[in-house]
């Protein structure tokens, strides 16, 4: 996704389309529960506009999903490293959620192109997204859908994290959830198996993006998504240094350490990641 205002917005015709009291002026992207928009208010002041899809209108477990996504960034405590919040509600009677406008793509894409701002700004990148999900943390929540679709970065190679929906507040012990949300190549072990989870599964999430920019691979992607689940339940991902001759070994033990299956072996904190990726890059 980019969320990017790519020439100058002027005076909004009457005719054209609007969202509420917002015009829409770009379809920036189309993911499986929401679309995002381009939009500006009545000052011509751009916005992140995020609303869910027509179709699922009625759907009340994508619209409690959506809104629980609303309501954690709303709660977040103000961060550098993840997109700010506006504001969130009802237009149309269609749930949305304002954002600031940041110009930017996601991490996803900037791979498919390899872009050569992950070879320039790796460091800021790695460091910056450990320093959002600490900021997620110390604000008292778990991402559990970190992937590279739910990272933003600018063209000076800033970070910014998106997309709470699968976000849950951190229990004080490891508990099971009823369901086990997140994207599968990039899910922990034991969300995958339904078993105890806490922030550690952010640190595991984190580690597979890690070995993606060192290795220029996942650690697992052959097959459906089914086969890339058990890939990770096995837990025998080459490493990354055996791809890319030129890694540190330091940055390679740190990677499989955050990716062991158990998670008492991975980093016990983000904190704890930050400065090992601080002291190695």
């Amino acid at each position: 996704m980019a969320i990017a205002l790519k020439e100058a917005v002027g005076d909004a015709p009457a005719t054209q389309e609007r969202f509420g009291r917002f015009f829409l002026q770009e379809l920036l992207n189309s993911g499986g529960m929401a679309d995002i928009w381009l939009v500006t208010d009545e000052r011509n002041k751009p916005y992140a506009l995020r609303k869910l899809k027509h179709d699922l209108r009625f759907n009340f477990t994508a619209r409690r999903r959506f809104l629980r996504g609303c309501e954690v960034l709303s709660s977040l405590n103000e961060s550098s490293y993840i997109v700010g919040y506006v504001e969130h509600g009802k237009a149309e009677g269609t749930p949305y959620l304002l954002m600031d406008y940041v110009e930017a793509e996601n991490l996803k894409e900037l791979f498919a192109k390899h872009d050569p701002i992950l070879t320039e700004n790796v460091a800021q990148i790695l460091i910056d997204m450990a320093s959002g999900l600490l900021d997620v943390h110390e604000s008292g929540y778990m991402h559990l859908d970190f992937k590279p679709e739910n990272v933003l970065v600018t063209r000076n190679g800033g970070v910014r994290l998106i997309d709470f929906d699968m976000a849950l507040p951190i229990p004080e012990k490891p508990v099971k959830m009823s369901k086990n949300p997140g994207t599968p190549g990039y899910m922990a072990p034991e969300q995958i198996l339904g078993k105890k989870v806490d922030e550690r599964a952010d640190i595991y999430s984190l580690g597979v993006i890690l070995y993606e920019m060192f290795a220029g691979v996942p650690p697992y992607s052959r097959g459906d998504h089914m086969s890339v689940m058990y890939q990770h339940v096995q837990g025998k991902a080459r490493p990354p240094i055996d791809i890319n001759k030129d890694l540190p070994v330091e940055l390679n033990n740190l990677v499989m350490k955050c990716m062991s299956l158990d998670k008492a072996k991975r980093a016990q904190s983000m904190d704890e990641l930050r400065l090992s990726l601080e002291k190695f890059l």
